[in-house]
């Protein structure tokens, strides 16, 4: 039986883990996020939505989540998060599977979405985020246990997932939170 309390409290664990064990700047900042090396393929007039899928399509249910920080830890509230990855068949669309969408109160964000399919590497989310104040990030969403993850990938990007049940629906749980740093500070 899903257990929305002990999955939140896990995810939450992993992510204060995750914040403790990265890598500090000489300043005892948090290092930002580490760019994927892909340029943005997302046109700028995706959806404002937290629902990429469409009722109907195939694939594992996939809700992700997380937050927005600037390397300080401080959150960034209204942050602007653009995400396009394949479907659950590894097939790109130029009108599904897009969206854009603002932090809210604590830089929190979340998305619906499936579980992508393969295409060319690893499965992922491409996820970029902007806002005026910080310098940006484009990067992805890996998912741990994927065999054809790279050694950096899988230890930078990659999440764990979590499997739970929402109305009798399994539906996969992940989080991936983002460290952006503020402008003119590198």
């Amino acid at each position: 039986m899903f257990d929305a309390r002990r999955l939140s409290t896990r995810l939450t664990t992993i992510s204060v883990l995750w914040f403790v064990m990265s890598s500090f700047t000489a300043e005892g900042q948090r290092a930002p996020s580490p760019e994927s090396g892909v340029e943005s393929m997302n046109p700028p007039d995706a959806p404002a939505s937290v629902n990429l899928w469409q009722p109907g399509d195939p694939g594992e249910p996939l809700q992700i989540h997380g937050w927005v920080r600037s390397t300080d830890g401080k959150p960034i509230v209204g942050a602007i998060i653009t995400i396009w990855q394949a479907d659950a068949t590894g097939t790109y669309y130029d009108d599904r599977y897009r969206a854009s969408l603002r932090t809210g109160k604590g830089g929190r964000y979340r998305f619906n979405t499936v579980l992508p399919g393969q295409y060319y590497s690893a499965k992922h989310i491409h996820i970029a985020v902007t806002h005026a104040d910080y310098e940006g990030v484009v990067t992805r969403i890996l998912f741990k246990g994927d065999p054809n993850l790279d050694e950096f990938a899988a230890g930078e990007l990659a999440i764990p997932l979590e499997k739970g049940t929402i109305k009798g629906k399994t539906v996969l749980f992940g989080r991936f939170d983002i460290l952006l740093q503020p402008m003119g500070s590198s």
